[in-house]
């Protein structure tokens, strides 16, 4: 993987942890970036490495699904099956699965494919692979509404 793909890896992670925070503890947008600017992205914490993350793609991603959460959130909920709700759904994962929309709307810098499968490979890590097929599912989906 080369050191740029490396990096939005690494902010693609960091975005979907940010997000969760945001969601759980409604921290300040300011301090939020802060705090992931000078303590996660690329530091170390806990004897682990965090990997160098390209910092401005993760600003992007986190303030546009803070932005836009409304819109995300109901291309989301229409692409769920039939009896499910977005508040059924873990936090984690609906953080992986609002990052993931929010790239395939607008950022159409980034490949259909590179997005769903970088979010696939952000859910690998914390959830089994039956949930990362899950999000393969619903992203497609989206994918095919928006682009």
């Amino acid at each position: 993987m080369k050191a740029t793909a490396q990096a939005r890896a690494a902010a693609r992670l960091a975005a979907v942890q940010a997000l969760y925070q945001l969601d759980m503890e409604d921290t300040p947008m300011a301090s939020l970036l802060d705090e992931f600017h000078r303590h996660r992205l690329g530091a170390e914490i806990e004897g682990d490495q965090y990997a160098e993350a390209e910092v401005a793609f993760f600003d992007d991603v986190v303030k546009g699904v803070a932005a836009r959460r409304d819109e995300i959130d109901d291309l989301l909920s229409a692409k769920l099956a039939e009896g499910w709700r977005i508040e059924r759904l873990d936090k984690t994962m609906l953080q992986v699965l609002r990052a993931g929309t929010y790239e395939l709307l607008a950022r159409a810098d980034v490949p259909t494919g590179s997005a769903i499968s970088e979010y696939v490979d952000v859910a690998h890590a914390f959830f089994e692979p039956r949930e990362a097929k899950f999000v393969n599912g619903v992203l497609d989906a989206v994918a095919k509404a928006v682009r």
